[in-house]
C-alpha cells in the first residue's frame, strides 16, 4: 500500500518532483501544525493512500508539506489556508481542494488516479472487465468490505479516536463538546474524525461500530462508546486514562 511521504526541504521536493513520471499522479497535502482540520485531513489522506498499491512506475505519490516552513513551495501553489491539497501530474496542477472536506477530497484524486489507470479499490471509479469497454457492475458486498476495512483503518489511526460532530475546536452537538472537554481535563492525546464532513463514514461507521449514535470514542482500535459510557468508565476507574495522558509520558504538547 501507499504511504505519504513528508517533504522537509525545497531540494526534496525538487528531487521527489523531477523523479518521478510523467504518468504519475503526485498526490500533495499542505497543512500546519496549529491547524486542528489537518490532523483530521492526515488522517483521511493516510487512510486513502493505503487503498493504492504500490507500482512499478508508481500510479501514484503521496507527499505532505509544511505550508510555513517550506513557504516557497506554498507560494508556488497559491496556499492561502491549510489543509490544502494539490493534484498534479507532469508538472500541471490537475485539480485544488481547499478545507477539511473528506468527500470533496477523495472524489478528486479517485477521479484523477482513475484517469491515469491507477487502481481504485472503494469501487468509485469505473471499471472494465477487458472485454469491449463493458462496464462491470458494482458490487455491494465488495463495497461494504472495503469501507469496513477503511473504517477498520480510521479507528486505528491513533490510540485514542473520536468520531464527533464537527471539531474539537468547533464541536457542532453538546454531546460532542462535553467529550472533547473531557478529554481536554485529563490531558489526553487524540486523533478525532468529524463524521459531518464524509457520510460514508457517518453511516458506515454505525454498524461497523453497532453503535448508532454519536460521538463515538474508540481507544486501542476497540469501541468504548458515547459520552455515557466515557463518563461511566471514569467514575469506575479515575485511572481510565492514564496511559494516554500527556502528562504521564512527560509530554507537554497540547493534545489535537
Amino acid at each position: 500500500m501507499s504511504t505519504i511521504r513528508e517533504i522537509t526541504s525545497l531540494s526534496n521536493w525538487e528531487h521527489h518532483v523531477t523523479s518521478l513520471p510523467p504518468s504519475t499522479l503526485l498526490v500533495v497535502s499542505f497543512h500546519a501544525p496549529w491547524a486542528a482540520p489537518c490532523t483530521q485531513m492526515a488522517t483521511v489522506l493516510s487512510t486513502l493512500a493505503s487503498e493504492y498499491p504500490v507500482t512499478e512506475p508508481p500510479s501514484t505519490s503521496w507527499v505532505s508539506i509544511n505550508a510555513e516552513d517550506l513557504s516557497d513551495i506554498s507560494e508556488t501553489y497559491n496556499v492561502t489556508a491549510v489543509p490544502f491539497l494539490v493534484l498534479i501530474r507532469n508538472g500541471q496542477v490537475l485539480e485544488t481542494v481547499s478545507g477539511s472536506s473528506a468527500v470533496k477530497v477523495r472524489n478528486a484524486i479517485e477521479a484523477h488516479a482513475a484517469k491515469a489507470g491507477a487502481p481504485v479499490l472503494n469501487g468509485a471509479a469505473t471499471a472494465t472487465d477487458g472485454h469491449d469497454g463493458e462496464v462491470a457492475t458494482e458490487d455491494p458486498e465488495k463495497n461494504k468490505e472495503e469501507l469496513f476495512k477503511r473504517l477498520g483503518d480510521l479507528v486505528k489511526a491513533a490510540p485514542v479516536m473520536l468520531f464527533m460532530k464537527g471539531t474539537p475546536s468547533e464541536p457542532k452537538c453538546g454531546f460532542s463538546r462535553q467529550l472533547v472537554a473531557i478529554l481536554r481535563e485529563n490531558a489526553v492525546k487524540y486523533g478525532f474524525f468529524n463524521i459531518l464532513a464524509d457520510d460514508e463514514v457517518r453511516q458506515g461507521l454505525k454498524e461497523f461500530a453497532d453503535w448508532p449514535t454519536y460521538p463515538q470514542l474508540w481507544v486501542d482500535g476497540e469501541l468504548v462508546g458515547g459520552l455515557d459510557i466515557v463518563k461511566e468508565e471514569l467514575s469506575n476507574d479515575a485511572d481510565f486514562f492514564k496511559a494516554y495522558s500527556i502528562k504521564s509520558n512527560g509530554e507537554t504538547t497540547a493534545a489535537s
